[in-house]
């Protein structure tokens, strides 16, 4: 394995818990506006429906997903101008 994706590791994880917290904190934002609610429904809500919880949980993968590809993506970019290599 090369240096290069060994030292990248410890960046890539870092940049997935903050992926994580920014989709996190963007998703619960999106739902008072989507669900007119302050908090996603959970699966296990017994007063929540099947269409709410299945829109919550779609939309929240879909925030995840965008997020953490973007972040990944920056971070691959701005290594390889920094260190002239591709993490990947």
């Amino acid at each position: 394995m090369k240096l290069s994706k060994i030292a990248y590791k410890p960046v890539g994880l870092l940049l997935g818990v903050g992926a994580g917290l920014v989709a996190g904190a963007l998703f619960k934002q999106t739902w008072k506006v989507v669900g007119r609610t302050e908090d996603a429904p959970d699966a296990t809500d017994e007063d929540r429906t099947w269409q709410e919880i299945l829109l919550a949980a779609g939309l929240q993968g879909a925030i995840f997903g965008l997020v953490k590809a973007s972040v990944d993506r920056a971070g691959a970019v701005t290594t390889r101008r920094l260190t002239g290599v591709w993490p990947g």
